[in-house]
């Protein structure tokens, strides 16, 4: 399956503010759905990743199983992409390695 991809942009009123930009993507992995997403930091170089990771089939029903908001401790990634792989990978890794563990 493709991941979806969107992107948002919002910037300040104010004349000579820095623009946000947000990337996201999404992909499901067995009972899972990975949201990933790469948000730019406004004073500061770079691409900080976040990941939720939901459990949207099986018996206990959809819930948020995993939530990083700053992944690698806010490490400034060169571009939305790679901010984007790093999340997907870190939302792969906890579905694979984390969830195994707990069964």
């Amino acid at each position: 399956m493709q991941p979806r991809r969107a992107q948002c942009t919002a910037s300040g009123m104010f004349r000579g503010a820095q623009e946000l930009s947000m990337h996201f993507e999404e992909v499901d992995t067995g009972d899972y759905r990975i949201y990933a997403g790469a948000m730019n930091r406004l004073n500061s170089y770079g691409y900080v990743a976040a990941v939720v990771v939901v459990r949207v089939r099986g018996q206990q029903g959809r819930h948020e199983a995993f939530r990083d908001e700053s992944l690698a401790g806010g490490f400034g990634w060169s571009s939305p992409a790679e901010a984007l792989r790093f999340a997907i990978n870190a939302g792969r890794d906890f579905v694979m390695c984390r969830v195994g563990a707990l069964a």
